[in-house]
């Protein structure tokens, strides 16, 4: 038999657990006619190492996939990493910089080359960190989207919708972010309200010695301005109707526009235009056909298009031009001012809106299905609230901005001829520059010169007159095809309408749509959306089936934990302080879904704490001596109790499963094992010191203690292995069909079960505790034997828990009641019970102590019956306060009787 150490040591049981479980590959899964249970990670940033927020996420995905194991399910839970095209060159740029090498001044193929290294070097640490948590991944189909497989399913996949007409090529205004020197869709930037500063100013009228004052957040772009719009509904700028304004500083001249689009209220009700950076002046520039001039590079500093602050950072300029045109008089004030910024979502910078020319995704017919999806509960949001929060997105889709000014990620699979034309007869003409109109999408260079061939009639081409478009996709592009391209790499973006069309492989077959998604609510948009949009375009459904969405892990103080506050701390320290099962209960102690965490390390200590005592508790019961002799009463009725309650337990926790709460399941279990097992049940049975438990029992208690771990393993892997394997040491893992307790069962809970059992022991537990307080409050040992008398009618099951419990002799007979002296009387539900106390309390004291509670009793009941006798009150007051104030009357004249009763018993 497997001999238990004294203390629990989580480091070494883990270590030993994990390996044991890899060395028999008990994650890994693989099609059968089992039931399906598949999930995929929402793939970390291959940049990442573990922080809180992936500590609560995987944890919840290991627990509801250990679960899904231990209901019979195959599960597959599939690993891997996001390729993270803004996070990892930001990495490599500021490598490289460290070492002495700019960017610049590599080639594409240099630059990647680095990028590859670096992530070959730092791209497995989260995932090996995820090993010490305790996921049970599926190892073997660790996927990472910049795979070959993976990148020929995203290239195919952009190929697919632009020959189906849902990409296009365009100039538009984008999201740019000067940082990372790219562009940016809409959902990648975070509005924040910052305090800032509204500047009017003075622009002079063509011709005139007035002026129109203009109010903006934005002087650093006014040398950019096109013209000067005002509502020409507005009596107060009816004087600038038809005239031209001069622009501050660079002295340009620009026309005054009149469009309705203007708030009369706002400002002065005069509105600079400036087309190149602003969206809304943007399209005011293109109803009014205004010119457009962009000024900024895309670092963010300004070009020579401004004349001035060439070079300069565009809030430096903005420091700047408010003393320059302070000192030219063209500054009337200057007012404090909030208002929402855009910023980068991974910068944190504030984006540049840009004109730019950007590769385009339309939305609005692809995004229907999967709008209907969620709305028909085909999909299910956990919690429902967000599945308002996802129409309202859905019903407002914009098109997606994918291309990305980049190096590291998916290259556009899109070519452009680099060689002057001459095509012969009847060849595709070219343009007067001399190079082919439009552009070749095809999914290598190989089929992009075939294309170029049969377009222009010209087969002397080659690949060298091809050049290949420099943008990469955004990563999200790559990542929405996560649940298909894991599985199936091939069939995503597949041809329809091929001679051969792609069948969906075993493993799509099988495991798609898989069953949960666990994610955060802040990429709701970003990524769950778009992966149901691929996963009705090309996999034919729906891509899971219930979507989890975590709430956010913040510290005690409520804010967000983050490494810029220092209020993180490292999960690996945790898991080395207290264990990964201590960690996991504690994060998931206080985690109700889409509402956030409030982390406290305490938490984890009570996660350790509640090791210990299943560690203690078991070895408690593993160090008993089982021996063939009757089974007492309190052991069968504390027995039957448990399987009652462990039954109603199960049912509850099958319950909070089924609705995502977890953090609630968990609870019912912890309080399950620590309050009722350990506070009650082991309390009644285990066997007095030096004696030996009835056989009977002794295994009754290992079935219970089987069930639990069973129950407590998906939420705390590691210490239930190791005591379910030393439960059964003499079996395992040598002759058993389940040699780890992951493919043990759960616990099934019975059709029905004993109400009236859980009654009559909540009875005995109530009348325990009076008696233990009643010992407490006199000083009486618990050593020292009662006799407890009762009025009414007693289970016998009830009173042999107390008498085991309480260490009192339960005596039926009511009439030996008025003979006793001394007697302190407590009330449970209807029945009366009474402790003579004779000799063992003082009772003068006790007399004086009754005494004190009459007179406060007495007097409390006065200024009640006063109230009532009032006729006025009675009368005026709502009805609610008179019943309550009626109620009041009769509670203390109950409790006088009682104590006047108990005085009498005093002698």
């Amino acid at each position: 038999m497997q001999t238990l150490a004294t203390v629990y040591s989580p480091a070494e049981i883990e270590k030993k657990w994990y390996e044991y479980w890899m060395e028999h590959n008990f994650f890994h899964s693989t099609p059968d006619e089992r039931e399906p249970f598949a999930m995929v990670i929402p793939p970390p940033n291959v940049t990442g190492v573990l922080h809180m927020g992936h500590m609560l996420n995987n944890t919840i995905q290991d627990v509801l996939v250990r679960r899904a194991r231990m209901q019979g399910k195959n599960a597959c839970w599939v690993p891997g990493t996001d390729h993270a095209s803004i996070a990892t060159e930001a990495k490599v740029v500021a490598k490289l910089a460290a070492e002495g090498i700019n960017k610049k001044d590599l080639t594409r193929e240099q630059f990647l080359e680095h990028a590859w290294e670096w992530t070959r070097k730092h791209g497995g640490i989260i995932l090996e960190q995820l090993k010490r948590l305790g996921a049970s991944c599926d190892w073997q189909r660790t996927n990472f989207t910049m795979n070959p497989d993976y990148s020929r399913s995203v290239v195919r996949v952009f190929v697919d919708l632009y020959n189906k007409g849902l990409i296009y090529r365009g100039v538009r205004m984008v999201n740019w972010d000067p940082k990372a020197k790219t562009a940016l869709s809409d959902e990648e930037v975070i509005h924040k309200e910052v305090s800032s500063k509204l500047y009017y100013i003075k622009y002079k009228i063509e011709g005139e010695n007035g002026c129109a004052v203009i109010a903006t957040t934005r002087p650093e772009t006014i040398m950019g301005d096109t013209a000067v719009a005002i509502n020409p509904n507005n009596p107060k700028t009816a004087h600038l109707k038809g005239k031209r304004l001069i622009v501050p500083l660079v002295n340009r001249e620009i026309p005054v526009i009149e469009d309705d689009y203007v708030d009369m209220e706002f400002g002065t009700g005069c509105l600079k235009v400036t087309p190149a950076h602003d969206i809304n002046d943007y399209m005011l520039g293109e109803k009014h056909h205004l010119e457009v001039i962009d000024i900024f590079n895309d670092d963010g500093t300004l070009n020579e298009k401004a004349q001035i602050y060439v070079g300069q950072d565009r809030f430096d300029v903005r420091k700047q031009i408010e003393k320059d045109l302070a000192e030219a008089g063209l500054l009337e004030k200057v007012e404090p001012y909030t208002n929402n910024v855009g910023c980068s979502e991974r910068t944190d910078v504030p984006i540049e809106p840009k004109l730019s020319t950007q590769w385009f995704v339309k939305m609005q017919d692809l995004s229907q299905p999967a709008l209907e999806a969620v709305m028909s509960d085909d999909v299910q949001i956990y919690p429902s609230k967000f599945k308002n929060t996802y129409r309202h997105w859905m019903e407002n889709i914009k098109d997606w901005c994918i291309s990305r000014q980049l190096w590291w990620g998916h290259r556009i699979p899109a070519w452009y001829l680099t060689t002057p034309l001459c095509p012969p007869e009847g060849g595709k003409k070219a343009s007067p520059s001399g190079r082919l109109e439009g552009c070749i999408v095809a999914e290598t260079a190989e089929d992009a010169l075939k294309i170029a061939h049969q377009r222009t009639g010209n087969n002397k081409l080659s690949i060298d007159d091809l050049r290949q478009d420099e943008d990469c996709l955004d990563t999200w592009f790559s990542s929405w095809l996560w649940p298909i391209s894991v599985f199936d790499p091939e069939v995503a973006g597949a041809d329809e309408n091929a001679d051969e069309p792609v069948d969906p492989n075993q493993d799509l077959q099988y495991y798609y749509p898989t069953a949960d998604l666990v994610t955060a609510p802040e990429i709701l948009f970003f990524w769950v959306a778009r992966m149901i949009i691929a996963g009705y375009e090309w996999a034919g459904g729906y891509p899971f089936k219930n979507v989890y969405l975590t709430g956010i892990v913040r510290d005690k103080l409520g804010r967000k934990m983050s490494k810029s506050l220092g209020n993180s701390p490292d999960p690996i320290g945790l898991i080395d302080k207290y264990g990964a099962d201590g960690v996991r209960l504690g994060m998931l102690l206080t985690s109700p879904a889409g509402n956030d965490l409030p982390f406290d390390e305490a938490l984890c200590e009570q996660g350790r704490n509640f090791c210990n005592k299943i560690w203690n508790a078991f070895r408690l019961v593993k160090g008993w001596q089982a021996a063939d002799c009757e089974q007492p009463q309190h052991a069968k009725v504390a027995v039957e109790w448990f399987y009652a309650l462990i039954n109603k337990t199960i049912a509850k926790v099958n319950d909070d499963f089924d609705k995502y709460r977890l953090s609630e399941a968990l609870m019912e279990l912890y309080k399950l094992y620590w309050d009722e097992f350990s506070g009650w049940y082991l309390e009644i049975v285990k066997p007095l010191q030096g004696t030996s438990i009835d056989k009977k029992t002794y295994e009754a208690t290992l079935k219970i203690f089987d069930a639990m771990l069973r129950l407590l393993h998906p939420f705390m892997p590691f210490i239930t292995e190791e005591l379910w394997q030393s439960l059964y040491s003499e079996q395992l893992p040598a002759t058993s069909d389940q040699p780890t307790i992951m493919y043990a069962l759960q616990p099934r809970a019975a059709s029905e079960f004993d109400e009236e059992v859980l009654k009559n022991f909540d009875l005995a537990k109530q009348v325990v505790s009076n008696i233990r307080n009643l010992r407490q409050s006199k000083n009486i040992s618990p050593k020292e034997a009662l006799q407890l008398f009762y009025k009414g009618d007693v289970p016998d099951a009830v009173k042999a828990v107390v008498a085991r419990l309480a260490n009192v002799a339960v005596n039926d007979d009511s009439s030996l009641i008025a003979h006793q002296s001394s007697l302190i009387s407590f009330m449970v539900d209807t029945t009366e019970f009474f402790v003579p106390l004779e000799n063992l309390i003082n009772v003068e004291e006790e007399r004086k102590k009754l005494q004190t509670d009459l007179a406060y009793y007495q007097k409390f009941l006065q200024s009640v019956q006063a109230k009532l006798s009032n006729a006025k009150f009675v009368s005026s007051a709502p009805e609610a306060v008179v019943v309550l104030e009626r109620k009041k009357q009769s509670d203390a004249e109950a409790k006088i009787k009682a104590i006047e009763e108990q005085m009498g018993k005093l002698g």
